[in-house]
């Protein structure tokens, strides 16, 4: 109703979660980065709990948009099963043939556990998302405990995310379900919004949304937080009933009064040193909740669309150089703001750095396409992307005796890896961005973005990188990428002497070309401390981490990353 009053493609406070309106607070970064360390592991579960309307749902889906095309995923959105019903809704969601209703549930275990090992032999994963599972009954998560005894010799073949309420660590906590929780290799509780995020939230919802201008002042969404608690969902019920105040008073920005009226009208609270009305927000998030299950799990588009002129009140605001949970005081912030009722927030006193990521991305004149960052990533290795025959840039980098690593994590594993990568970054518009890291500090990312490098700091790119990135990486020795017990030859010898660099101990003089057992267990120290499988095998991840330990011609990322993990 209010759309084309206030200059907006869509409502920007729908209820449906879609992807494209996921703000990385501090804690949704921290959650999403537990989510991709535990889907990284061979096995186990990966626990999310928050409160009802705390963006869990649509952390899961930013994360499924995000997945690796060789990984498979089954959705099981209402748990309230019995273990056949649960397991043949498995079975369903990755379209493996079943007898139907009259199947036994060891007839859909063999046929799961058949289709598993399949896609395993093609190189592909399978996870598995169980929503609202604080829901579960006993025999049900037993039975999913079970589900991860279906592996090869070396690897699980289902990967678990576990979703719920904070009621769902009660109960992984009972005696009897012990052994389910000792599986679980990640877990985080997504918690509420701070006052500075809930500011953050506001505006970025209404940009993506195609605001030109701050449609709420400071005092609102002050408002908004002291009503909401900081919860998304209800921030989006008060929101959108505000703006239909507005719209209806031919206000063009919505002040405190409207944001009362607005609460008022729901039934939520309007008691700041009261802070939540809990039985409001339930019979709310109950409501909400049979609205999206009612609407099923979609996969909401997530294109291009081109942002309109952004104003200074929006900058003033949204500007992404300072931390979601801390901003800092020299930036032009919400908390630099007015109190005024009625007025946008200025930016009169701002000293925001001229140049932000924000503003590179939104650059036109600038190139952030996949073969420029690639050009910018081969001539770090002293190579002519134009020059090499190919018709991708990783069949390029294999005639050129390197391989592509390419993946979904942290800075923490870029800084493992220790080599100059692309990511893949994010605009509020759901534009895509490929940009070269060149070096990584602590704190500041160099990004090169049209040729030239940029120190940003790593909190202001987390806000538009969801983990993806793709690296060089050039095997010791081409002709053995791999090593095992009872191999020889100049490869063992270098593994023999990084694993000696790795200890902190001096090379040896006349090393020994015998792949041994004594090696093979100073193999699987190195590989426990580096969170790899410790099977004793020198396959690539292990050998892309022991070349940060012995000097070479590779590029590097971090200084002295070589020896953080010395003795």
């Amino acid at each position: 109703m209010y759309l084309q009053y206030f200059g907006l493609y869509e409502n920007p406070f729908s209820i449906p979660p879609d992807p494209r309106y996921l703000y990385l607070s501090r804690g949704h970064q921290e959650a999403l980065a537990h989510l991709q360390y535990g889907l990284g592991e061979s096995g186990g579960f990966v626990q999310l709990t928050g409160e009802v309307g705390t963006g869990k749902t649509l952390l899961i889906r930013a994360l499924g948009e995000r997945l690796p095309k060789d990984v498979d995923v089954a959705l099981v959105l209402y748990p309230v099963l019995t273990v056949v019903e649960f397991v043949a809704a498995i079975c369903d969601e990755l379209r493996v043939p079943h007898p139907g209703e009259r199947a036994s549930l060891k007839q859909l275990i063999d046929a799961l556990n058949a289709h598993l090992l399949r896609s395993h032999a093609q190189g592909r994963r399978t996870m598995l998302i169980i929503d609202e599972a604080q829901n579960l009954s006993r025999e049900v998560l037993e039975q999913i405990r079970l589900l991860t005894n279906l592996e090869t010799t070396r690897q699980k073949l289902l990967q678990i995310i576990l979703i719920g309420q904070p009621e769902l660590a009660g109960l992984l906590a009972q005696p009897d379900l012990r052994q389910l929780a000792q599986r679980v290799t990640a877990r985080y509780r997504l918690t509420a919004l701070t006052r500075e995020e809930t500011c953050y939230y506001i505006v970025h919802r209404c940009r993506v949304a195609g605001g030109r201008a701050s449609l709420f002042n400071l005092s609102a969404m002050r408002r908004v937080h002291a009503l909401s608690g900081g919860i998304p969902r209800l921030i989006n019920i008060i929101c959108d009933r505000a703006l239909l105040g507005a719209y209806t008073r031919e206000k063009t920005v919505v002040d405190a009064g409207l944001v009362n009226r607005a609460a008022a009208e729901i039934g939520s609270s309007v008691k700041s040193s009261r802070g939540l009305n809990w039985r409001v927000i339930a019979t709310a998030a109950a409501v909400l909740t049979a609205i999206l299950f009612v609407a099923g799990w979609q996969w909401w588009p997530g294109g291009k669309r081109p942002l309109p002129a952004e104003d200074k009140t929006v900058a003033a605001i949204a500007s992404d150089t300072a931390p979601a949970a801390k901003l800092a005081p020299n930036n032009a912030t919400v908390a630099a703001a007015t109190e005024s009722r009625d007025a946008a927030v200025p930016v009169a006193g701002s000293t925001k750095p001229s140049v932000t990521l924000e503003s590179l991305l939104a650059n036109a004149g600038l190139s952030t396409d996949t073969e420029s960052a690639l050009k910018g990533l081969f001539e770090r290795w002293n190579l002519n992307y134009a020059s090499l025959l190919g018709s991708t840039g990783c069949e390029r980098a294999l005639n050129a005796g390197l391989h592509c690593v390419y993946k979904t994590g942290t800075w923490n594993n870029l800084r493992s890896y220790n080599r100059p990568a692309v990511i893949e970054l994010q605009d509020a518009a759901g534009g895509k961005h490929h940009v070269l890291v060149a070096e990584l500090t602590a704190d500041t990312a160099s990004l090169v973005i049209g040729g030239q490098a940029h120190e940003i700091p790593v909190s202001e790119v987390g806000r538009y990188w969801f983990g993806k990135y793709l690296l060089l990486w050039k095997p010791p020795m081409p002709e053995q990428e791999m090593l095992r017990v009872g191999d020889r030859g100049d490869a063992v010898i270098w593994l023999r002497d990084a694993l000696a660099r790795y200890r902190g101990e001096p090379l040896a003089a006349e090393s020994n070309d015998l792949f041994d057992k004594n090696l093979q267990v100073q193999l699987r120290e190195f590989q426990g401390r580096h969170r790899l499988a410790p099977d004793g095998v020198a396959g690539r991840v292990t050998l892309e981490q022991l070349q940060n330990y012995l000097p070479g011609k590779s590029p590097t990322l971090v200084a002295d990353a070589g020896i953080r993990e010395t003795r």
